[in-house]
């Protein structure tokens, strides 16, 4: 991170507590939690310790183990469960997007206690709004919120480039504003998939040039686009079998020297479900080692 000692993606270890995830010389490959709906937060943390990930990103919101009406007890349970099987918990998730959301600032309270360094926000459609240019001030006026949010709390704010309406789905709707922001407070989770998906690999390779002095996370996932009756559909699929350039990716995450986590998503159509799971995060790992070594 430009105008920083410590490596893209590090945790400061000054404001950190004992419980916070460990400083790393390579990135912490996570999941999310809601990636297990059917196993409880209490077992949870053992599990994913046994399946080789690293972190745990918790989603709080109204899907997942963390709902609102418990927050105030689930959250920092969860999290204490998780770090005690050995797992790191690199960062919190919401689906809601509004700063001003209760269960939101329990989570940054939590969050800050506890030393997580990353908050994700969910994400802003669109969808069918007549005056694009209101959408787009009022979904900026809530991103500069929960920078404001982060900056109390010492938890860095990780904006996702989704797909379809989604705003980030060009970068350039989140760089245009946050450039003004400290770059510790706000910055990216860049979605590989969805950028390649979006751009193509060079399209996807610029995108990230542009997220990386800002990159506070990464989400791992692979897609292609399929032709049906219905039009060109995007189609999730194992990693290494849709459009990413995974060695270019990994490539320019070890030139920037990024530590921080990669979150894991498996979103494709399956029946078994560890055995996806095992497959990508295999995947992952042969990547990583590839371009950071074993450390």
């Amino acid at each position: 991170m430009a105008g920083l000692t410590a490596p893209v993606g590090m945790a400061s270890a000054q404001d950190r507590t004992a419980d916070s995830p460990k400083i790393r010389l390579t990135p912490a490959i996570s999941v999310h939690s809601e990636q297990f709906p059917k196993i409880g937060y209490d077992e949870l943390g053992g599990i994913l310790h046994t399946l080789g990930f690293d972190g745990c990103v918790i989603s709080v919101g109204p899907t997942g183990h963390v709902t609102a009406a418990h927050a105030d007890l689930d959250l920092m349970r969860f999290v204490e469960a998780t770090t005690g099987s050995g797992v790191d918990v690199p960062a919190l998730a919401t689906t809601f997007t509004s700063p001003a959301n209760p269960t939101v600032q329990l989570a940054f309270a939590v969050g800050n206690e506890m030393g997580i360094p990353i908050f994700r926000p969910g994400e802003w459609r669109y969808g069918d709004a007549a005056d694009l240019e209101k959408r787009t001030a009022e979904v900026q006026r809530e991103v500069l919120g929960f920078a404001s949010l982060g900056n109390q709390t010492k938890m860095a704010i990780a904006l996702h480039n989704g797909a379809g309406d989604a705003f980030g789905a060009s970068l350039w709707d989140i760089q245009m504003t946050i450039r003004g922001v400290n770059q510790r407070v706000i910055g990216y989770d860049f979605d590989i998939g969805y950028a390649t998906a979006h751009g193509g690999v060079a399209g996807a390779d610029a995108a990230l040039r542009m997220a990386l002095p800002r990159l506070k996370m990464a989400t791992a996932r692979d897609c292609f686009w399929s032709k049906t009756d219905g039009g060109w559909k995007l189609t999730q699929c194992p990693l290494g079998e849709g459009m990413v350039d995974w060695r270019r990716f990994f490539a320019a995450l070890a030139r920037a020297r990024f530590t921080g986590p990669i979150l894991l998503a498996v979103e494709y159509g399956v029946t078994d479900e560890l055995e996806p799971i095992r497959k990508d995060l295999g995947f992952l790992k042969q990547q990583r080692a590839a371009v950071y070594g074993s450390g």
